[in-house]
């Protein structure tokens, strides 16, 4: 198996691998085979990716491939390579019956092309011959960039796939992503999510008391600390069900959000990934608690002036000054960020914007929002 780099524009070969160079040059034979169907060149010049020598000779029946692994020369920028399936060389009725195995996909809106994993063939060997043509016809097309999808059963075809130039772009527990750009010049694909995004919940009853938790797992355990319940949204859900979900799972307590009054972002979290915490008011619609075991050591009602008497505070400047927040907003010195269902105007199926809604709509308004029958609905009143 060897690889062969040609230029886009006159189809020289630029590259071949240090194997098939040397055995060019020591062999009169293999010279022969080389000019053996002169189709479209006459005089090539053959680089050896081990060796500043060249060799002037003259070749035919080849054409121009997609570059795949291999060991050729890393100064491929206007040419592309191909180890060939079977011998040193790919003939032209067999590279245009590939052709004819063009990867079914979509285009995109940024010239790029999303394969149809639904239709990858599942043996790799033919998946190569299949990914070899589609991105020759997509190079012909100056598409730019390619995502393939692999399900977790097509895992024996990540190979190839790398072989062909695919990188990892993310995994998820079904499939792996990977991604091809095509173009010279830097890849302007979009990188994987960068950021988890958590929530915390600031949950205080009509007798001044605060839903506090003690944790079971987590940086907290054993060490007596009460704080509010906390925790990171699911895929697809958004700020404000992740609140009142956590503080269900975690206490048992129905709540209805109010508002988000901050948020803090942080970097170097898990797996280098960054983090989005944003923090949350809700009312309680419910009062028993039942503490989750899995998660939860404790939870209980506890008076606000107990829990901000805690010595963590004096010692945690961020969790002193979110408890801040939280007590100015109860106060009525601060006004948070309610949400707004803008899906009439959005592409996404949830779409919600937070913003000052009181300030935005004047002091003398107000913004509530209540649960109906499992629904959320928005309603503003004058004060």
């Amino acid at each position: 198996m060897v690889c062969i780099s040609f230029c886009n524009r006159c189809s020289r070969i630029i590259a071949v691998s240090s194997r098939w160079f040397e055995s060019l040059a020591g062999s009169r034979a293999a010279a022969g085979r080389i000019s053996y169907s002169v189709i479209r060149v006459s005089r090539i010049s053959a680089w050896s990716s081990k060796s500043a020598g060249h060799l002037q000779t003259n070749a035919s029946g080849f054409r121009q491939v997609l570059r795949m692994d291999g060991d050729t020369s890393k100064d491929l920028s206007t040419g592309v390579a191909l180890p060939p399936p079977d011998d040193e060389f790919v003939s032209e009725k067999e590279l245009e019956s590939w052709t004819n195995t063009i990867l079914p996909g979509q285009y995109d809106s940024y010239e790029g092309v999303i394969i149809d994993h639904r239709s990858l063939p599942s043996d790799a060997s033919v998946f190569k011959k299949y990914l070899i043509a589609s991105i020759a016809q997509w190079k012909k097309e100056r598409k730019h960039g390619i995502w393939l999808k692999l399900p977790i059963e097509n895992v024996k075809l990540v190979e190839a796939a790398v072989a062909a130039g695919f990188g990892y772009h993310h995994a998820e527990p079904a499939y792996l992503m990977l991604t091809l750009w095509l173009p010279d010049g830097p890849c302007t694909l979009p990188p994987n999510a960068s950021h988890q995004v958590g929530v915390g919940a600031f949950v205080l009853n009509d007798k001044n008391e605060i839903l506090a938790v003690q944790e079971k797992n987590g940086p907290l355990k054993g060490t007596g600390v009460w704080k509010m319940p906390t925790g990171l949204t699911n895929q697809g859900e958004d700020i404000f069900d992740g609140a009142i979900r956590e503080v269900k799972e975690e206490t048992g307590v129905d709540a209805r959000f109010v508002e988000v009054v901050g948020f803090r972002q942080g970097h170097q979290c898990q797996f280098d990934k960054s983090d989005l915490f944003f923090l949350c008011i809700l009312r309680p619609t419910s009062t028993e608690i039942v503490a989750q075991e899995s998660e939860i050591a404790a939870a209980k009602w506890m008076p606000l002036s107990e829990f901000k008497a805690q010595p963590i505070f004096d010692t945690r400047p961020t969790m002193k000054k979110m408890l801040e927040v939280c007590l100015a907003r109860v106060e009525g010195k601060y006004q948070g960020f309610a949400y707004e269902d803008i899906h009439p105007d959005s592409l996404n199926s949830n779409s919600y914007f937070y913003y000052n809604q009181v300030d935005f709509f004047g002091s003398q308004q107000q913004s509530i929002f209540r649960a109906k029958d499992g629904e959320r609905s928005c309603r503003r009143v004058v004060t």
